[in-house]
């Protein structure tokens, strides 16, 4: 039997969003092609053995705002996905010697903070509700497709909707929201706390991914965006995915082959294929064709747009806009192998803070001049680094007794300044990532038995982050909601008849949520079944 070459839907690039759409789109009966450029699908949450017995997830590395649709519908737990959640939630070591425990109870949290400042104690349960009221409505919102500005009667419509929901919240519930929009983070939680390691393990969610000083406008939202999620049903919990993030993709990978998907392993889309103003297929890098009735991009918009298209298809203003597209999170990325546990001068014996996000950053001041480091120099010479060691609730990625640790480190600019390459200047980058950790635990240098480094460079040409921005492309405000990626096409459609966008670069944004894959494939189904009328 040969190849199969027509498809009613073909999807460029096998991400986990790309994998969402293609599983809802084959649900409702599409033909559907995947095609992946790397030799596995899973984008950037793949599992990889780094070194000899020791696997970890490569770049995307803990769960939470995974949509528990997406895992219904794609029956994920029953191809095997299963996500524990942290013992502790974070855990930040201190300068002083001292530490700030997040635990797994309120109860817990609360006394912890009140060793530090009890009238934080006190504020804490009000800023948790005032948080969760707000992220209740966006997590709503974001399973929805924004309206499109300037399309017909079923956007305003949808406008309106959004509108009298802003209307339905009372007058504080108002303020808030616009405040979580338009401050920064670090001047949101200077209002509410006091007590620095508070603020410090608050405000590092606003800098995940954000190449963004704390104190920066909008810096507030990106915080807001990572409270979005849920693990098994506890809203706000992380959690890890046993076998890694891989698992996730796996599972979907699955899934997507039980519904008949066809998926297309190293297979580098060259361009999308244009006939009388229409998509209707793809090239190959190798040359080979594809044809479909419609197709659906998975990557950043600024390489569907400035590398897979034809620039005479796309208007002026839509392409300078494209050009200026932000992309840039600064982030450094490294695993390691363990031959024992870190042992925090804080905290030297084994314990649930090992199973914690681990925070490395002991205040917004410190994030401050780590963002204002790599603005001079190219990256922090004191960086933020959060280390996860999954190894602690997972025996499947390291050999007994040893261990596998996640290193996620800000603030490395994307584009060194002085002329300076990432390929010369990785291992500097990577030796100063192990002396700040070997600060706090003294013991860390000398337990390394190998590691695997990616810098934003790195993050781009293997994972197609541009920029190394996990987010495809940063969450301010002119870039968030109806107007991701551009105004006019917020609403997963392109500027292009039978084309379309599932990734995040779409609403509601990055992280592994799938839901710009649910949502996108929502809205081709909508203008599958008007066409077929």
């Amino acid at each position: 039997m040969g190849e199969i070459s027509h498809f009613d839907a073909i999807l460029i690039g096998g991400g986990h969003n790309g994998l969402t759409c293609a599983c809802y789109l084959a649900q409702a009966g599409l033909r559907v092609g995947v095609f992946e450029r790397a030799p596995q699908v899973g984008g950037a949450a793949v599992t990889e053995e780094f070194h000899p017995g020791f696997r970890n997830s490569a770049a995307a590395y803990t769960v939470s705002l995974l949509h528990p649709k997406v895992v219904r519908d794609l029956s994920l737990g029953q191809h095997g996905l299963r996500v524990v959640e942290r013992p502790m939630a974070n855990f930040l070591p201190l300068d002083n010697g001292d530490c700030l425990r997040m635990g797994s109870t309120a109860a817990d949290v609360r006394a912890e903070v009140a060793r530090f400042s009890a009238r934080d104690a006190e504020r804490l349960p009000i800023y948790q509700q005032m948080l969760g009221r707000v992220a209740a409505m966006l997590r709503d919102l974001a399973a929805r497709t924004p309206p499109n500005v300037g399309g017909g009667l079923v956007d305003l419509l949808a406008a309106l909707r959004t509108a009298n929901e802003v209307r339905g919240l009372d007058m504080p519930a108002r303020r808030d929201l616009l405040d979580l929009f338009t401050k920064s983070a670090g001047g949101l939680l200077d209002a509410w706390f006091d007590a620095a390691p508070l603020k410090a393990c608050f405000g590092f969610d606003a800098i995940v991914g954000n190449f963004a000083s704390p104190y920066a406008p909008g810096t507030a939202y990106v915080l807001l965006h990572h409270v979005f999620g849920e693990v098994n049903g506890v809203r706000g919990a992380w959690g890890h995915a046993i076998g890694g993030m891989g698992a996730i993709t796996q599972a979907m990978r699955r899934e997507a082959e039980r519904l008949g998907v066809a998926i297309f392993t190293a297979a580098p889309v060259a361009k999308v294929n244009v006939v009388r103003a229409r998509a209707c297929g793809i090239t190959l890098d190798d040359g080979r064709d594809f044809q479909g009735r419609c197709v659906i991009s998975n990557v950043n918009p600024r390489l569907l747009y400035l590398q897979l298209l034809d620039a005479a298809l796309l208007d002026a203003d839509f392409l300078r806009r494209m050009h200026a597209y932000q992309c840039a999170s600064a982030t450094f990325r490294m695993n390691v192998a363990l031959c024992e546990l870190p042992r925090f001068d804080c905290a030297p014996q084994p314990g649930s803070h090992h199973g914690a996000g681990i925070i490395m950053a002991p205040s917004l001041e410190y994030m401050e001049r780590a963002y204002a480091d790599a603005r001079a120099h190219g990256w922090s010479r004191h960086p933020v680094i959060e280390m996860l060691i999954p190894s602690t609730l997972d025996s499947t990625l390291a050999p007994e007794g040893k261990h596998v640790a996640s290193l996620f480190c800000q603030h490395f600019a994307p584009q060194l300044p002085e002329g300076r390459d990432w390929d010369a200047e990785r291992d500097r980058a990577a030796e100063l990532v192990i002396d700040t950790v070997t600060r706090y635990a003294p013991n860390f240098r000398a337990s390394l038995i190998a590691r695997s480094v990616l810098s934003p460079l790195d993050l781009e040409r293997r994972f197609g982050l541009v920029g190394g921005d996990i987010f495809h492309g940063t969450l301010t405000l002119d870039q968030l909601w109806a107007a991701r990626p551009v105004l006019g096409y917020g609403a997963y459609r392109a500027p292009i008849e039978g084309l379309y966008m599932c990734g995040s670069g779409t609403h509601p944004g990055g992280g592994v949520t799938g839901l710009p894959g649910m949502n996108a494939a929502r809205e081709i189904l909508r203008d599958w079944r008007r066409l077929k009328r």
